[in-house]
């Protein structure tokens, strides 16, 4: 008779990737924890059936009782769940299957355990917005290109990648005449995480390591950077084919102030007149008829263009492509 053997005890976490805009960056909510770990990491807490009767449920009241923020937009985006995530924090405990949201706001009153963080320190080299990131070529690239010819330990791999090192080197990071995708945060982290470049690789793998760790970016609880990563993917994706810029901005606001938001999140910069075209031809806003004093002349204030959803399926900004920054 085959043995048996009694399956491990599952929680599924709810954790939710806030991003607010101000003083020019992105930002991403925080959260502190009474465990003595001054790692930041995202709100985030148990599902807990008896109390929640849905997933988006437990998430807004983890956030209402960690943040005090009450949130507005939200979307689920992925299930994270490999093993060993959270194995030095709970080596006895049930695994943790987390369901990450993202949820956009604006800069609200938080309470006081919780911040807000800038979140290009946890992804240095996603912002492009003046130029290629200096921590490209000075750290990260020799570092992974010297992965990239372990000839021996790519064939140890080979039967659970489809791609080799070197293809998935060109395809993240834009080596070797390979166009720069802003969208793939998500895949840039998880190839440093592999390479065992990312503090959180380090923590959950070789602990012993971790005072040789590469500055790569501020490292997060968990797996809360993957989330992140995951997030700021997705959101970049977004900007493209949903108004979800606006979710972000004030009711009035200036033409350069919505040019601001949409070169710090996508981490690239946009042509002043290009992105004005853009803007006038995809009909999203239109003016207030009040103008606003700035460092130069008086500026005009627009507003959101809500008519703009029920006139097209894909109301978003296309700016520019994927053709920056190849080496």
């Amino acid at each position: 008779m085959p043995r048996t053997t009694t399956p491990p005890a599952i929680e599924i976490g709810l954790a939710a990737a806030i991003v607010a805009f101000s003083g020019g960056q992105p930002h991403i909510l925080t959260a502190e924890t009474d465990d003595g770990d001054a790692t930041p990491g995202l709100p985030y807490g148990p599902f807990d059936p008896l109390k929640h009767r849905t997933f988006e449920i437990g998430l807004r009241a983890w956030v209402a009782e960690q943040t005090a923020l009450s949130l507005g937009y939200v979307e689920q985006l992925y299930t994270f769940g490999d093993r060993g995530r959270q194995a030095e924090i709970r080596v006895t405990g049930p695994h943790v299957v987390s369901v990450g949201y993202l949820a956009l706001t604006r800069a609200p009153t938080l309470a006081a355990h919780a911040a807000f963080r800038p979140w290009y320190s946890f992804f240095p080299w996603e912002d492009w917005r003046a130029g290629r990131p200096a921590v490209l070529d000075a750290v990260l690239l020799p570092l992974l290109s010297e992965w990239a010819q372990d000839k021996a330990a790519e064939q140890a791999e080979q039967d659970r990648r489809a791609l080799s090192r070197q293809q998935r080197l060109a395809t993240c990071f834009g080596v070797g005449g390979a166009p720069w995708d802003e969208e793939k945060t998500l895949e840039r982290y998880e190839l440093l995480y592999d390479a065992g470049l990312a503090y959180e690789a380090l923590r959950d793998r070789r602990p012993e390591a971790l005072d040789h760790a590469p500055a790569l970016g501020q490292a997060m609880r968990f797996d809360h950077r993957r989330i992140l990563a995951t997030a700021i993917g997705r959101l970049r994706a977004k900007l493209k084919y949903r108004p979800v810029v606006f979710e972000l901005m004030p009711d009035a606001f200036t033409l350069t102030a919505l040019q601001n938001t949409v070169e710090a999140i996508s981490g690239r910069h946009v042509h002043k007149q290009n992105f004005r075209r853009l803007v006038e031809s995809a009909a999203l806003v239109e003016p207030t008829g009040t103008m606003t004093r700035t460092a130069g002349r008086p500026a005009a204030l627009f507003r959101y263009r809500r008519e703009v959803i029920a006139e097209r399926p894909a109301p978003g900004l296309r700016v520019g492509g994927r053709t920056m920054g190849a080496v």
